[in-house]
């Protein structure tokens, strides 16, 4: 039974991994993109007439592809934003970052609440074999002021309940 299970589960993985549009060359359109991602979840203007398209699977899903067209509408790169690598990289720079650039490179977040001061904080979860996820926070202004990994709360509760 336990091998089973174990074979189930591993098989979800698997087919997880081929969901994800690694195997989009550059030079795609618009709408191939779409046939083979579905609907976006969101569009953002880039210089020089180009498009970046997000595909997040939040709240809870841990990966946003994002996919950037140039002013012809072909694709020139897609790579999935949210790796332990790219929001260490992104942790460096953010201070500073408006909430529309913030978004551009992120994406939509899992979860948005309150701070202090009228600021928010932004969470997407990610990749990780921990239950943890990025968080960042932005002034009242929309600026951003921080980036880091905490813990997620909402992953480790099945934990605190001796699951």
């Amino acid at each position: 039974m336990r091998l089973a299970v174990a074979l189930a589960i591993a098989a979800l993985i698997g087919a997880c991994a081929i969901l994800g549009p690694a195997d989009l060359a550059p030079g795609r359109t618009e709408t191939e993109v779409v046939q083979r991602l579905g609907m976006p979840t969101a569009r953002y203007p880039l210089d020089g007439g180009a498009t970046r398209i997000e595909w997040a699977t939040g709240p809870f899903g841990r990966s946003t592809w994002m996919v950037d067209f140039d002013a012809s509408g072909r694709s020139t790169a897609a790579r999935q934003v949210l790796t332990e690598s790219n929001l260490m990289a992104f942790q460096v720079r953010a201070p500073g970052l408006t909430r529309a650039e913030l978004l551009r490179e992120l994406g939509t977040p899992g979860e948005v609440r309150g701070a202090r001061g009228g600021g928010q904080t932004w969470s997407w979860r990610y990749q990780t074999n921990d239950c943890l996820w990025f968080q960042v926070s932005l002034d009242a202004a929309g600026i951003v002021t921080s980036g880091a990994f905490g813990i997620d709360w909402a992953c480790d509760a099945g934990w605190r309940r001796g699951f």
